[in-house]
């Protein structure tokens, strides 16, 4: 019973697609395609907040695994082929390759005879146009939050002719993110999905467009959550020496094989499930701010869905962050590069234990009537015996309270105020419109998870509370001739300081950020230079209360950051468009009948599966797609007639 995983493998990622299973053969044809995206480091032109890793294409290379399927019991793996992107150019390579053993981060086992397989692998290059020729799409796109119903926008629409719904909500995602729409567009096709959920306990359970943007979007953005959180113990989970010697000293267990066998495997489970767990809910405070802000509209637009059901607003937000992130990243951590390789039998199993443990603990969490005889293992039930105890409950609801709040929180699990960062710096003198270096004084800061003070020696002489925070922010060095400076905005004066080098104030941005991400009331926009004599050095407003002219940026730390090109992820959104455009038009057609005649509808098997809510609304935007796409097809055609009449004989 064959089956095929087809993988695009590098060093920043591991995107991995399945085939069907084929049963009872070992000649299985399998006849399925797949997509994926590769990004070349000489197409970014433009650096945003949000941007996507860069990849070498001399580095990637198509994986094919083949298994068999177990059903009840593990895959088996039967071999695997590698193919270098590099060696594909603009070709279409189409032959048969040998299966080789699995290296898994070891020396290669001895090589039998496995098989082959017959793959056909074509590379081809999208051609990126000047950014001005994508400004109606982009425009366009841009705008889907706004539209109502939401079925009847661009974005929508795009889901919607896309056989693979991946393939689109990918470019789509990384375009909203770039230009700071992504969370009205998950909320409001969020608000759509929830029209279709009739029970609470099934809330963002599906693979819909909403639910699939918010996990492509932790994806993104959640790297280096991951990575902070769970990889040390995931590091420990692979290191058999580590799992043997813990289990034996501390808790006095004979050294003998029955000793090891009968006691090690409960007892490592329990350790690593309760570590895990521990580590998530202590990790609020690195979960970035855009994760938060889209959990707190999930959460509320849950609770108006079921204001009856006092639990939803938890489970509408774990169903995400335990089931789809954590409990995902834990039983596939290669896929999140929280590992080098895919992990060996053996540690495969005791992951996939800890995964379904982490997403039973998150789901009590919500308060649900989960009950110890709906385990199908008997040895579960005893398992989870020990983790029935209130605190558990307790400390997921915190942490979800944490994740999807709009006020501060301190750290979970953290009673009193605690001591994030203090030092030295200078403090501008608040007031004054003067430049000069009697301004600074000489100060001690201190951050807690509740207030920022600064002292002069023991006495304190200002403090702000961390719910007051609006914005922290670097300061053009043009603003007072001082390097190294930045400000803290909190609805009076701002706070300008200037740290001792580059990299204390960066430790200290990222610090107040950290505390202050979710506030109610944080700024999109500021002022990057300071009001003085009676302006602003920026842009030269008058009003000192004017909104400010630069996007604030701080918001995420610097390690979430990621590389966008709102050009490149337009175009191949234009591709999909021009792929699907027989499908536009027949939904175009459909709309037409409907808004027009009234009459019965043609061809119901073409369009039956679409949403179409308002077909005046979605034909209005169907029009406005087809005559974009077919502007766009004009400007390609010239662009392509260019570069064939200008290419000279012999050159690259």
């Amino acid at each position: 019973d064959p089956y095929a995983t087809v993988s695009l493998v590098g060093p920043s990622r591991n995107d991995q697609k399945k085939t069907k299973v084929k049963k009872k053969t070992s000649n299985p044809q399998f006849n399925e395609t797949f997509y994926f995206e590769v990004t070349r480091s000489s197409s970014y032109t433009k650096k945003s907040q949000f941007q996507v890793e860069e990849e070498d294409i001399e580095k990637l290379e198509v994986r094919v695994d083949l298994w068999n399927n177990g059903n009840l019991v593990q895959d088996v793996f039967l071999g695997e082929i590698k193919v270098p992107v590099k060696v594909l150019r603009n070709d279409s390579f189409q032959a048969w390759y040998l299966l080789q053993p699995r290296e898994n981060g070891n020396k290669s086992s001895k090589t039998d005879d496995l098989g082959s397989l017959r793959l056909n692998i074509c590379y081809t290059e999208d051609c990126v146009l000047p950014s001005e020729y994508y400004a109606s799409l982009r425009n366009l796109l841009l705008k889907s939050s706004d539209v109502q119903p939401i079925s009847a926008s661009a974005a929508y629409i795009l889901s919607e002719v896309c056989r693979d719904k991946y393939d689109a909500v990918l470019p789509l995602v990384r375009l909203l993110l770039h230009h700071h729409k992504l969370v009205p567009f998950v909320a409001a096709v969020a608000e759509l999905d929830l029209k279709d959920t009739q029970e609470a306990n099934t809330v963002f359970r599906g693979n819909s467009l909403a639910t699939r943007c918010v996990d492509e979007m932790m994806k993104i953005v959640g790297k280096h959550y991951l990575k902070v959180t769970l990889k040390p113990v995931i590091d420990e989970v692979g290191d058999p020496t580590e799992t043997f010697f813990r289990i034996l000293r501390p808790l006095g267990y004979p050294v003998s094989l029955i000793g090891i066998l009968l006691t090690a495997p409960c007892e490592n489970l329990r350790y690593y499930v309760d570590k895990v767990f521990r580590e998530i809910v202590r990790s609020s405070i690195s979960c970035p701010t855009l994760m938060c802000d889209v959990f707190y509209s999930l959460r509320h637009l849950a609770a108006k869905r079921f204001p009856n059901d006092p639990h939803v607003q938890y489970s509408a937000v774990s169903s995400f962050v335990f089931l789809r992130f954590f409990a995902v990243a834990v039983v596939s951590p290669h896929t999140f590069h929280l590992r080098p390789h895919h992990p060996d039998a053996q540690t495969s199993r005791t992951l996939t234990l800890i995964s379904k443990a982490i997403q039973t603990l998150g789901s009590w969490g919500s308060l649900t009537k989960s009950k110890l005889s709906s385990f199908k293992e008997t040895f579960m039930c005893e398992f989870f015996k020990a983790f029935q105890e209130e605190k558990f409950t307790e400390s997921v609801k915190k942490f979800l309270d944490d994740v999807s709040s709009t006020e501060s929180k301190e750290p979970s699990g953290l009673s009193e105020p605690v001591h994030l960062k203090e030092g030295e710096m200078y403090k501008r003198a608040q007031g004054r419109t003067r430049i000069g270096k009697k301004n600074f004084k000489k100060r001690w800061f201190c951050l807690t998870s509740r207030e920022f003070t600064y002292h002069k020696q023991q006495e304190p002489i200002f403090t702000i509370p961390i719910k007051n925070i609006l914005a922290v922010e670097k300061l053009d060095e043009s603003s007072f001739n001082k390097k190294n400076m930045f400000q803290i905005l909190h609805g009076e004066k701002p706070l300008y300081i200037q740290a001792n080098n580059c990299v204390e104030a960066s430790e200290w941005i990222e610090a107040l950020c950290r505390v202050t991400r979710c506030n109610q009331k944080r700024l999109s926009f500021y002022h990057p230079s300071a009001f003085l004599n009676g302006n602003w050095l920026c842009c030269k407003a008058t009003l000192e209360n004017t909104v400010g002219c630069a996007r604030c940026t701080a918001d995420v730390p610097a390690d979430t950051q990621i590389e966008i090109d709102g050009d490149r992820e337009t175009e191949r959104i234009y591709s999909l468009f021009t792929i699907n455009m027989s499908k536009l038009q027949k939904l175009e057609e459909a709309c037409g009948s409907i808004a027009v005649y009234q009459g019965p509808r043609k061809e119901p098997d073409d369009y039956s599966n679409f949403t179409i809510e308002d077909s005046v609304a979605t034909f209005h935007t169907l029009k406005q797609i087809i005559d974009i796409v077919e502007k766009l097809n004009e400007s390609h055609e010239k662009y392509r007639k260019k570069r064939s009449s200008s290419a000279k004989y012999g050159s690259e």
